[in-house]
């Protein structure tokens, strides 16, 4: 075979032969995923990275092995937020062709392809870069399960938003302004000024004050980051308030869930809503973002980006902790 023939059925991609940090990453040229009846080939011109592409990687808690592997990661490729061009599709696919700009998750996003399920994939939005599109699918679309469908968030509500910095709170701050709520974000030091640009109307800095303690009530919380206690989040709930465990650091390397687990099953027997989000990956909800970003209500929170080559770089930036938003990796 020649090395034209071979270079085009391969392609360079970030792979990991085990679970761990940034240092089991390697850049290497592998097979091109080829399509199948209701999948979508894309090539990609940029992937998302957060939090939630990090416990992927390093497998943590253990739980999640046992949808991505017991021992390795069944796909060696990390990545899932994805924006690029469609090169292929399969028979069954009605909704794209070859030259359409889209966006959504395909698992492997760190390559230069990826295959993507058809209902998983929207058109990406006019006006903003692929890297700016790579990072709102997942992170956006779990922040709007969050609010107007585990929370029913109605306008005039007050709301507040846990790791309001992050990837997930960056997009929840933003839709709950836009819902009309009233919203305070919870965010570090460092933080303050990205969280109040995003149009916060109060911010809690979480190193000087404690969210849970004072006598202010809201109607909806996102907990979004940390761990606070299930008590914690009841007292600083209105009556007939509503939590929703969106996330969590530190929860520990089983499941993570323990607390969220156990403030679901108290719910039914206390006056307010105690909600584990399981947020699912729909192309409908990334077509409804892509409306709200083209109408200006909805802002991309792009952190920075790096090249494909530099993927170990930009997992050890948001290892450090120091991400506004999310990071693109771009090919």
């Amino acid at each position: 075979m020649s090395d034209t023939a071979t270079r085009t059925q391969t392609m360079h991609a970030i792979t990991q032969a085990t679970y761990g940090t940034s240092e089991v990453l390697r850049l290497a040229r592998i097979p091109r995923p080829e399509v199948r009846d209701h999948t979508v080939l894309v090539r990609v011109h940029a992937a998302g990275l957060d939090r939630g592409t990090e416990h992927l990687m390093t497998g943590k808690p253990y739980a999640v092995r046992l949808a991505t592997g017991l021992r390795r990661p069944r796909n060696p490729v990390p990545g899932r937020d994805v924006a690029g061009v469609v090169v292929a599709t399969g028979p069954g696919v009605t909704r794209f062709a070859p030259g359409d700009e889209v966006y959504g998750v395909a698992p492997g996003a760190f390559a230069e392809y990826a295959l993507a399920e058809e209902d998983k994939l929207a058109r990406k939005p006019a006006g903003i870069t692929f890297a700016q599109a790579a990072v709102v699918p997942i992170s956006a679309g779990t922040a709007l399960q969050a609010l107007t469908g585990a929370g029913r968030v109605r306008e005039g509500q007050t709301v507040l938003v846990t790791g309001a910095s992050g990837g997930v709170g960056s997009y929840a701050v933003q839709l709950a302004v836009g819902l009309g709520a009233e919203v305070t974000a919870v965010c570090s030091t460092g933080k303050v000024d990205h969280v109040t640009a995003l149009g916060a109307h109060h911010v809690i800095d979480r190193g000087q004050s404690d969210w849970g303690e004072g006598s202010d009530r809201y109607d909806l919380i996102l907990d979004i980051a940390g761990n606070p206690p299930v008590q914690r989040l009841r007292r600083a709930l209105a009556p007939g308030g509503t939590a929703v465990f969106v996330g969590g650091e530190g929860a520990g390397v089983l499941t993570g869930m323990r607390r969220q687990i156990g403030g679901a099953l108290l719910s039914p027997f206390v006056d307010q809503r105690l909600v584990l989000l399981m947020a699912r990956e729909r192309g409908t909800d990334y077509e409804r973002l892509a409306g709200l970003i083209e109408d200006g209500r909805l802002v991309p929170v792009l952190d920075c980006a790096y090249p494909l080559e530099d993927a170990v770089e930009a997992v050890r930036h948001l290892e450090q902790g120091m991400t506004r938003g999310k990071v693109a990796i771009t090919t």
